[in-house]
């Protein structure tokens, strides 16, 4: 079997899907893409059983065939390949592969490719259409609150919710919790789902630029993502998602409105003073102003200051992790943010003061005990 491509737009589509091959697999072939030709067209698939990604790419080729190919030595070497034609020859008896370009020959060994898993199908699916500026802004939103904590799987990946109004994505991992509704997408049928980390890293890190639609099918076991050229099938999540809208305060009579970037840039400065163990930043209410103040016992180092706020309700003095209100902060892009508290031994909300038209952001923070220093 032989086909001609070009070098970079190879490299191009091994590159959006190289992100699913890992180091050490549980299956050794899964070290390799998966070259299937059928009329002209090379099929790659990349996988490591939890996700599978699938790219098409034009070939000149006068017979169909397929081969596993090495993913690390073939993407390095066509990383240092100037743009170029290059010629692979692939020997099935021996299952050897030759790379031919204009100034030399690379040869490495392949695999039988009927030794790759076969990438399963979503059958009976629940059906969903979005664009690419939606899903982005949803991963951004929501991923960095999921949980590392593989004794609860189900806080691992991002919880998506579908009905006949709306669709909610969530993210918790028990200290903070995401929630980010969309009025413009809906579906027929009522549906959820939690999709992993990882797979939602991969797709964040592969939709293009320029706002083209997703197709999103999915049914109990399996999510397939359809944009371009790219198609990704990824394992759900098979856990109950906790009942995030319990955890939600209904009541939160103080009310405090503020510059998004001059509340970060403070909990930046003062996070640097705050004890190295639980980052405990103290927020004190008092009128129309904001103390921030942190102290580590174990070096001497305190840090407090003051900003103005728009506040609408009784004094107050809550602690919280400097972390988790940074990373909050820092995925916003609002001018302004309204932070709500209802006592300093419940959580607080964070929302935009305003909200983007067909969306509606409010996180939450668990808040930190209070140290008794003054």
């Amino acid at each position: 079997m032989k086909f001609i491509v070009s070098s970079s737009a190879l490299l191009k589509q091994l590159s959006a899907i190289n992100g699913v091959v890992t180091t050490n697999p549980v299956v050794p072939i899964l070290e390799n893409f998966l070259f299937e030709i059928k009329d002209s067209m090379l099929t790659i698939t990349a996988s490591d059983l939890q996700t599978s990604m699938i790219t098409e790419i034009h070939v000149e080729a006068k017979e169909d065939g397929n081969i596993a190919v090495p993913a690390r030595i073939l993407i390095d070497t066509l990383k240092n390949l100037p743009e170029q034609p290059v010629t692979f020859s692939i020997d099935h008896d021996t299952y050897a592969v030759e790379i031919s370009s204009d100034n030399g020959r690379y040869r490495l060994a392949g695999e039988n490719a009927t030794d790759f898993p076969k990438i399963p199908t979503v059958s009976n699916p629940t059906t969903v259409d979005m664009s690419t500026e939606v899903l982005a802004s949803a991963i951004s939103n929501t991923i960095f609150a999921t949980s590392s904590d593989e004794l609860r799987p189900a806080m691992t990946g991002v919880f998506i919710n579908l009905s006949d109004t709306n669709t909610t994505f969530v993210a918790t991992d028990g200290h903070r919790l995401v929630r980010y509704r969309r009025v413009d997408i809906a579906s027929g049928s009522p549906a959820s789902l939690i999709i992993p980390r990882k797979a939602l890293n991969l797709l964040k890190s592969t939709l293009p630029s320029e706002n083209i639609s997703v197709s999103v099918e999915f049914n109990q076991s399996n999510a397939y993502f359809k944009f371009g050229q790219i198609k990704m099938i990824c394992r759900l999540i098979d856990e109950r998602f906790p009942d995030y809208e319990n955890v939600i305060p209904a009541d939160n009579p103080n009310i405090m409105t503020i510059d998004r970037q001059d509340l970060l840039s403070s909990l930046r400065r003062i996070a640097i003073y705050a004890n190295k163990t639980t980052h405990q930043v103290r927020l004190k209410l008092t009128g129309s102003e904001l103390m921030i103040s942190a102290e580590d016992l174990d070096f001497s180092n305190e840090a407090n200051e003051r900003l103005s706020c728009d506040h609408d309700g009784e004094d107050i003095e809550i602690g919280f992790n400097a972390k988790f209100l940074v990373e909050m902060l820092n995925n916003l892009s609002c001018k302004e943010v309204s932070l709500k508290f209802s006592a300093p031994n419940r959580a607080g909300l964070i929302l935009p003061a305003e909200q983007e038209e067909n969306e509606d952001i409010l996180m939450l923070v668990m808040p930190v005990m209070l140290n008794n220093y003054v």
